[in-house]
């Protein structure tokens, strides 16, 4: 994957330059963001799911489908609310934005029967998120933005059975997973994203598939794009679901010369902090963080504060542990810019001796 050429040379030198003069700003929940404007079944439809299928393809089942919570499918239906998310970011002070495309692969589209959308979910997608960027860095051009393409878990694990009464089955493939990874990744390049992260991993195996189908596709294509590398320690085992620790979880991906490998969701930011820790110590590419706002409370919200939050962070950025921060679920643009305060000034995290992203 390193042997070839940028797709994009100027932005990825661009990017390196940033990482090496401060802390970078990711972006917070697109979720939390867009549960707020409280969406009914209609107001996900729009008119060309407003029978509940895709009036421009052919219906492979009878009747309609809920389509109520796919939040993927809002970049197509109200991309106006999309791009808002993106900008209010950025705004906030965020130098990436990440795609709206969590779900946008053929695997979680199909609990939709929309499957068949998951190139163009992840075109658009970034499509969105590039227009916004270009709009703040032509406000600021001595500040570029950058459009992270986002590619999901999928709802599917590779190593776990679904079943707990059949531990050998599998209800997906490594084959399977690669596929889907590599059509979903086609639309994040052709939309005009800058990095593709592979994020919120919680079995390496998926991971790993990703990873694979990227490496296919930068070599179908000749040229490639910086890949980002975020896993989720899911509990306070400290440990990913497929059973992993920080440091394994490194290891096991660091062939892919990542731009950055990091954690997010799952925990807030003072559980992750020694996972994060652990990153730090080990990694030689750059380490990047956007936890939780907080642990979920009993009624699934998440209570801690942008000044909380920032104050937790401000600690991990003056120890040095962090090349981009931002945030996870329950976070908003005032979390994001609390965060973005706390680490002004701090001075990024130095990688081990000379080494840097091949160029």
């Amino acid at each position: 994957m390193t042997t070839l050429p940028w797709l994009h040379p100027d932005r990825v030198a661009q990017l390196e330059r940033a990482l090496r003069e401060r802390i970078l700003i990711l972006d917070g929940a697109m979720g939390t963001m867009l549960q707020g404007h409280a969406l009914d079944e209609a107001g996900f439809r729009g008119e060309r799911f407003t029978h509940g299928h895709d009036s421009q393809h052919d219906h492979a089942h009878p009747g309609g489908c809920d389509l109520k919570g796919n939040n993927d499918l809002l970049t197509l239906t109200r991309p106006e609310l999309i791009r808002g998310v993106h900008e209010a970011y950025l705004a906030a002070g965020a130098d990436l934005v990440e795609t709206n495309t969590f779900n946008s692969t053929r695997i979680s589209q199909a609990d939709y029967h929309l499957q068949h959308l998951a190139y163009e979910l992840n075109r658009e997608g970034a499509r969105l998120a590039r227009l916004a960027c270009d709009a703040f860095t032509a406000k600021t051009p001595d500040r570029p933005r950058f459009a992270i393409g986002v590619l999901g878990p999928t709802s599917r694990t590779a190593s776990l059975s679904p079943d707990v009464n059949d531990p050998g089955f599998r209800n997906v493939t490594f084959e399977e997973l690669a596929a889907n990874y590599a059509e979903s990744a086609a639309g994040l390049v052709d939309g005009g994203a800058d990095v593709v992260m592979v994020e919120t991993i919680f079995d390496t195996l998926n991971a790993k598939a990703a990873l694979f189908a990227l490496s296919e596709l930068f070599r179908q294509r000749g040229a490639r794009v910086p890949v980002m590398i975020s896993g989720t320690i899911t509990d306070r085992s400290g440990r990913t679901l497929s059973g992993q620790t920080a440091e394994a979880f490194y290891y096991s991906v660091s062939h892919a010369r990542p731009l950055a490998v990091g954690l997010n969701c799952a925990l807030g930011a003072a559980d992750l902090r020694p996972h994060v820790q652990t990153l730090a110590d080990i990694a030689d590419c750059y380490v990047s963080t956007h936890p939780n706002a907080g642990l979920p409370n009993a009624f699934a919200e998440y209570d801690e504060t942008p000044a909380q939050m920032a104050a937790v962070i401000g600690g991990f950025a003056r120890d040095g542990l962090l090349n981009l921060v931002g945030g996870c679920c329950g976070t908003t643009p005032a979390h994001i810019a609390a965060i973005a305060e706390a680490v002004r000034g701090c001075a990024p995290r130095r990688l081990p001796g000379a080494v840097q992203v091949a160029a």
